[in-house]
């Protein structure tokens, strides 16, 4: 079986803070750290990596936050360059920042029709925004954001969780405001990146049973500790996705998140619908 990995990030060194690059090191040996800064600058030997890890296609997710890791709107030319050289294999996705756009929909236009991203990030806690922000009328560039995924039929990926970042905001993190986001656009697909973790696991599983178009991947969660926060997770399998959140902080790399995952005490079936199988069919919806 190959597999899909859903939360990849390749962010270039001169796009990140001093910060952010001393985080994304946390957790790598030396040769580790190399090899992910390599990564970067080569296309061809990311694909080696989802090779070795039997990996046959990746999603590339990014955010612009310039004043928490130091990401600029850059990021996104340089993610789908980046994508179009393996286009089958590599997904891109894009991002806006809610509280530094003049006309949200001119933007989502761009992403989507010029630059050919499959998907959105919206990461609040770095964003310092609420996903449900629009409802105050303070932030109508959010609805205008969901509005345009939701008739060019790409998911907006949210952050879920906490962040360690210095500068970010977990009050933001909380997934129950997504909640009226899902009910406002009901033909939305929805991400929950992290699946909330480490304090907001039982919402996470309870939007994406209440919800037809909510899911959650489980990166940033060791595969060790998974069952832990979903002790249920075979009821929600089919809305579930691997992601090994490599190159992040703590991630060594995707092949060692794999195995972790596939020596969990899970059927086959479980296992092959969270690692390929809901990924495919968020694809093709």
């Amino acid at each position: 079986m190959k597999y899909i990995d859903c939360h990849v990030h390749i962010t270039p060194r001169y796009l990140l803070s001093k910060e952010s690059l001393e985080l994304y090191a946390l957790g790598k040996r030396e040769e580790e750290a190399e090899n992910a800064r390599r990564v970067v600058e080569d296309p061809d030997a990311l694909v080696k990596i989802l090779d070795d890890a039997n990996v046959e296609k990746a999603f590339l997710v990014s955010n612009v936050s310039p004043k928490v890791e130091g990401i600029p709107y850059e990021i996104n030319d340089f993610t789908t360059r980046y994508c179009a050289k393996h286009p089958e294999r590599l997904i891109p996705f894009g991002s806006l920042h809610p509280r530094d756009t003049d006309n949200a929909r001119k933007d989502m236009d761009h992403l989507v029709d010029d630059l050919g991203v499959k998907g959105i990030k919206i990461h609040p806690c770095h964003q310092l925004v609420y996903p449900n922000e629009y409802r105050t009328g303070k932030l109508r560039s959010l609805e205008q954001i969901y509005s345009c995924a939701q008739e060019k039929k790409v998911p907006v990926m949210f952050h879920t969780g906490t962040s360690v970042f210095k500068k970010a905001r977990n009050i933001y993190g909380d997934p129950i405001y997504v909640d009226d986001v899902a009910v406002d656009f009901p033909d939305l697909k929805i991400i929950l990146a992290h699946g909330g973790r480490p304090l907001w696991t039982d919402t996470a599983f309870f939007l994406v049973r209440r919800h037809k178009n909510v899911y959650m991947d489980i990166s940033g969660i060791p595969p060790s500790h998974l069952l832990s926060y979903f002790p249920r997770l075979e009821l929600v399998a089919a809305k579930t996705m691997f992601g090994s959140d490599w190159a992040g902080p703590m991630v060594s790399s995707i092949r060692a998140n794999i195995q972790a995952f596939l020596n969990l005490p899970l059927p086959a079936t479980i296992k092959q619908q969270v690692l390929r199988e809901t990924a495919l069919g968020l694809l093709k919806a």
